[in-house]
């Protein structure tokens, strides 16, 4: 069947088939395989339906986007309220750092968003992650910015590097440097 030959507009309910989490996999699945995220067509394609069927589901582009990265980074490691926060910081950079690496196409996708929800997620659990410090908000804000910067750059330089290394490693030494600071930061 090619794609004119399929019917335009909204999906029959009977189909059943399609759905925002359908489309959200599928959507995943190549931008996995392809390092970008793919376009309306090649996903109508991907799920054998009309590109307009998409549009039923997500009003536009931005909202497939969002609905996407969000649900991506969701997928990332959820901190503990705990004193360990050091491992608990450590586990969500690292986990962070893997999916970033498993989907290559996503940071310079959140990157080029005009919303902001993926980063929220990130933001609030982080947040959890450094909370036992009790650190003023102002120093919140600048170490997360400080932090996210260094993950993604960190982040492009592996994805760019032809046999990326694992990223734990490089991640240790600066993670210590910068956990020390953080904590100098919230005994002053």
């Amino acid at each position: 069947m090619s794609v004119k030959d399929r019917k335009r507009g909204r999906p029959k309910a009977s189909a059943g088939q399609l759905s925002q989490e359908v489309i959200g996999d599928k959507a995943k699945e190549l931008m996995r395989l392809e390092g970008k995220v793919p376009s309306i067509r090649k996903l109508a394609t991907a799920l054998q339906v009309d590109a307009m069927a998409i549009y039923h589901y997500f009003d536009n582009k931005s909202a497939l986007l969002e609905a996407i990265t969000r649900s991506l980074i969701e997928e990332i490691y959820q901190p503990k309220t705990c004193q360990q926060w050091q491992a608990e910081l450590k586990q969500l950079s690292l986990s962070y750092l893997r999916l970033l690496r498993q989907y290559p196409g996503l940071l310079e996708t959140m990157l080029g968003m005009t919303t902001d929800g993926p980063a929220v997620v990130f933001t609030e659990r982080f947040q959890t992650a450094i909370s036992p410090l009790n650190l003023t908000d102002a120093t919140k804000k600048h170490s997360l910015d400080l932090w996210v910067d260094y993950l993604h750059g960190l982040a492009l330089a592996v994805n760019c590097a032809p046999g990326a290394h694992e990223v734990e490693p490089l991640l240790e030494g600066p993670l210590n440097f910068y956990m020390t600071s953080l904590e100098h930061m919230a005994s002053t």
